[in-house]
């Protein structure tokens, strides 16, 4: 049935176009721009006038807008910075930790805002260049706290361990360290948005086909359709929030790995 509606240039299932667009400004040029890329600059600009907004006059008595922000930063900060690297570790890492959770999350719910419809996070590219800059990070700490040999016998040589495991423990945590974590972080979050933008896409346009193609009793199909897109947009709404909590959490926890002597 879907292949005949496909055929007659009806429904059609999401193609690779959605997560990798043609470019729509300076085609052609070293500085092109696709859609994704357009909703990346705007949420960043967007994000950054919101908090700029919210805290430009910070007052003893916090109004509305300030307490807000007060409140969402205060989560990250005693919510994941400080439980996992404690007060004065928290509050070092505590820039990046914030932006990862905010931005993370903010590109996450343009999954569900009407004409942006799509996470930019379900390309690879911009999930990558955060764990990227988290396993940076990571080794900078370690190396800052315990110095480069320490640093590296702490994480491919744990204590308690028999010398003679060695030849199999150190290249699992040398795998598991410096290669599964970036790649772990990169692979989780760009799969769930992916599965999310597949899912809302083939609900509401099966809704489509259903309304005003299908005809005849196959239009009741498309109230399930409907009440099913709008049970994914609220779970895609805990997803952005979810992934973002994840992802900020497992930064803070790789930094105290890190910079923990007696890893």
């Amino acid at each position: 049935m879907l292949l005949a509606a496909e055929s007659e240039g009806g429904f059609h299932a999401p193609g690779l176009e959605e997560f990798y667009p043609t470019a729509v400004l300076f085609a052609g040029t070293p500085f092109e721009l696709n859609r994704i890329m357009l909703i990346r600059i705007a949420v960043t600009i967007v994000l950054v006038a919101l908090f700029a907004i919210l805290l430009r006059n910070p007052k003893l008595v916090p109004g509305k807008g300030q307490s807000l922000a007060e409140m969402a930063l205060d989560f990250v900060r005693k919510g994941i910075a400080h439980d996992m690297l404690g007060e004065k570790d928290g509050d070092r890492f505590l820039p990046l930790i914030a932006s990862i959770f905010f931005g993370v999350f903010a590109l996450n719910i343009t999954g569900i805002i009407p004409f942006l419809n799509i996470s930019s996070n379900a390309n690879i590219g911009m999930p990558l260049v955060m764990a990227l800059v988290v396993w940076f990070v990571m080794i900078y700490a370690g190396i800052k706290a315990q110095g480069g040999g320490q640093y590296l016998k702490s994480q491919l040589f744990p204590a308690g361990v028999p010398a003679a495991m060695y030849i199999i423990v150190t290249p699992i945590e040398f795998i598991s360290t410096f290669i599964a974590r970036p790649f772990s972080l990169t692979l989780r979050l760009t799969f769930n948005m992916i599965v999310g933008h597949l899912l809302l896409v083939l609900c509401f346009a099966a809704t489509q086909f259903f309304f005003f193609e299908a005809g005849g009793i196959l239009t009741l199909f498309g109230g399930l359709t409907l009440i099913g897109g709008f049970v994914f947009t609220l779970f895609e709404i805990l997803v952005a929030v979810l992934q973002a909590y994840v992802f900020a959490l497992l930064t803070a926890s790789y930094i105290q790995l890190s910079v923990s002597h007696d890893h």
